[in-house]
């Protein structure tokens, strides 16, 4: 990116009530069949004309053609069974009811190609999308067939490979992993996670990222920050292993955080998404307040390599509170630009 401090976000964004129910996580589609794509449409090119009008500079489909950023993708996969649903327990913090994977995992026809080719029509501005990673693919399912967590997340990085290709192909800016496992599972991702990472992004000549955040701003992810104590440092965990991998942008956690922000010089040399938008709060930031977590970032990271951007997903949020949030997110980037230029 040419300008400095690019403004993002990490993930999703609110979906607008007449597509699904509104400030909730995998809301069901209110419109079907043929009514349901052509309101997925309408529904990215709203999103995609607020992110402009809030002056967001990365731009993304909002996630609007998607239910959920994990399992949207995974039930177009073959071997995975929705039907046969068994309870597992979500990165160690809720239990949950997933689909099983009943035979060999494969990928027949793209998943998002065709929808990030309508947003690549609908603008010249550079856009990111997102794919869940393998690690967290694989946290979000009961594997029957397999029987190990590394032999899946293997299978899937090379399907997420496939998808990565067409969407470069497709005209995608930035391909970005999504994986908040790597918060959780320390030993298995200095073990494989990076590598299968790796694995997922071979081959790729646009820019890749991987977003590792605290989760969504909902109960279960808010009720396990509590335990965490007055320092969170699960990036220590993951950070020195990807400083030495091949991705290019990491994405991480600092708005209304307990992460340490001298944690990021253990990436030195790479680019980072400071997250400087709380989603867990309906508290809109001040440009001022945003601009001081970028400050603090600054410390770490070269200015050339800092990524302003949201701490996660905001589909739980209004419309309101979210467009509130990017418009503030862009307005402290232009603070801090300004000051760097002076």
């Amino acid at each position: 990116m040419k300008r400095l401090l690019p403004t993002s976000t990490a993930g999703s964004l609110p979906k607008p009530s007449w597509l699904a129910e509104p400030e909730k996580l995998w809301s069901p589609w209110k419109l079907q069949d043929e009514q349901l794509i052509e309101g997925k449409q309408d529904a990215l090119r709203l999103s995609l004309q607020e992110q402009l009008h809030a002056g967001i500079d990365i731009v993304s489909d909002g996630e609007q053609t998607r239910q959920h950023f994990v399992t949207t993708f995974i039930e177009h996969l073959e071997g995975v069974d929705f039907e046969k649903r068994e309870t597992v327990r979500i990165r160690n913090r809720y239990d949950a009811s997933v689909p099983s994977v009943v035979g060999a995992v494969s990928r027949q026809k793209p998943v998002f190609v065709e929808d990030a080719r309508f947003l690549r029509q609908q603008t010249s501005q550079p856009i990111k999308w997102a794919l869940p990673g393998p690690m967290t693919m694989i946290d979000t399912l009961y594997d029957g067939h397999y029987k190990s967590r590394e032999k899946l997340a293997w299978e899937f990085a090379k399907i997420l490979n496939q998808e990565a290709r067409e969407l470069e192909a497709a005209g995608v800016d930035i391909i970005q992993f999504d994986e908040p496992a790597f918060n959780v599972f320390f030993d298995e991702v200095n073990d494989w996670g990076v590598a299968t990472l790796e694995r997922a992004l071979e081959g790729l000549k646009c820019e890749t990222a991987v977003h590792i955040c605290y989760g969504y701003g909902i109960k279960a992810n808010t009720d396990w920050k509590k335990t965490l104590g007055s320092e969170w440092r699960q990036y220590e965990e993951a950070f020195p292993k990807l400083q030495q991998s091949k991705i290019d942008i990491i994405s991480l956690e600092c708005q209304n955080s307990r992460v340490p922000m001298d944690l990021i010089e253990l990436i030195r040399g790479k680019k980072v998404m400071v997250g400087a938008i709380d989603v867990a709060s309906n508290v809109i930031e001040t440009p001022e307040q945003v601009a001081d977590t970028l400050r603090k970032a600054l410390q770490f990271v070269d200015a050339d390599k800092l990524y302003p951007s949201t701490n996660c997903g905001m589909a739980p949020l209004s419309r309101r509170v979210a467009n509130g949030k990017l418009n503030a997110l862009s307005a402290g980037a232009d603070i801090v630009r300004k000051e760097l230029a002076a």
